[in-house]
Parts: C-alpha cells; sequence; structure tokens
C-alpha cells in the first residue's frame, strides 16, 4: 500500500483518465479506486486522499460520489489531509463551473486539513461555488474546452501536493 490514495467519481471516462494521470504523475506512488466499487476498509489508513469527480448538470456531484461521499466522510480523517479535484464545462455550465468539489469540499473540510487549493487564475467561466476568497477548494479540470492545458495544470497541482504529502 502506498501513502496516497486517489478516489474517482466518472460518468464518461474523463474523471478516471485524470486520476490515473495523477496517478503516473505520483511515479507509481498512489493507489487507485474507483468509488463506484470501494469499500472505506480499503482506505481508511491512507494519510494522504486526492478525491476526484466529474460535475454532473449545474454543479451536481457525479452519481457515484453521491453515495459515497457521506460513507467517506465517517471514516476518521483526523491527522489526514485531502486534495480535490473537479471536471466541468466552463463553457456550457459557465455559472456553476467544477462546483461538485465544493460539494465534497462541504462535507470534509470540518474533519480534515484540505490541501491543493488553486489560485483563480487563467479560468474562463462567470461563477463557481468551488471558488472562495479568489482561491478553488481544489482543482478544477476543464476537458471539453481547456483541455490544451490540462497536462501544465495536473503537472504544477502534484508537484505542490507533494509538498504537502510528506
Amino acid at each position: 500500500m502506498n501513502k496516497i490514495a486517489i478516489l474517482y467519481g466518472s460518468s464518461g471516462g474523463n474523471a478516471e483518465s485524470i486520476a490515473r494521470q495523477v496517478q503516473d504523475l505520483f511515479d507509481g506512488n498512489a493507489d487507485l479506486y474507483n468509488v463506484e466499487s470501494v469499500s472505506t476498509d480499503e482506505i481508511r489508513d491512507y494519510p494522504y486522499f486526492i478525491l476526484g469527480t466529474s460535475t454532473t448538470g449545474i454543479g451536481d456531484l457525479q452519481d457515484d460520489w453521491d453515495g459515497f461521499l457521506s460513507t467517506f466522510a465517517r471514516i476518521d480523517l483526523s491527522g489526514k489531509k485531502v486534495a480535490i479535484f473537479a471536471l466541468g464545462d466552463s463553457a456550457s455550465y459557465s455559472t456553476s463551473f467544477a462546483e461538485s468539489m465544493k460539494v465534497i469540499y462541504d462535507e470534509i473540510s470540518d474533519k480534515t486539513e484540505i490541501v491543493g487549493r488553486v489560485p483563480d487564475e487563467g479560468y474562463t467561466y462567470d461563477d463557481s461555488n468551488a471558488v472562495i476568497d479568489g482561491v478553488w477548494v481544489g482543482l478544477p479540470i476543464d476537458e471539453d474546452n481547456e483541455y490544451d492545458m490540462t497536462e501544465e495544470r495536473l503537472a504544477n497541482w502534484v508537484e505542490a501536493l507533494k509538498k504537502e504529502f510528506v
């Protein structure tokens, strides 16, 4: 078992693809789990978590996460660090871009340390409740409209997480 567990929920495959890219950037030092089929017994001993989700509808949490999040939140997360990423469509859903990560954030932010926040610079959208005081609660990814920025955004984010996950 590695120190990092990457948990993802993916409806169309993009969140899974990003989760796999994040795993690769950690040079194999992270384990990958689909929230559709993981049990809390498999993940409870990890000190570091990366939680990834797609955003469905108007800022809604991905279906598998919707069923798993309350279960995950019951794990003792004290002393652990959690980072969040969310996919969204900043053009079609410009007023709720990547808001699914805020749903996760709200559920666990009082139980653990959230790391991996990203400044709200270089993103094109109108509004998102996942931005607090000019900073995203995690990493937003737009594979529909800003796919050419994904590789750089992931690389920068993972490098920052490596400093947090020590």
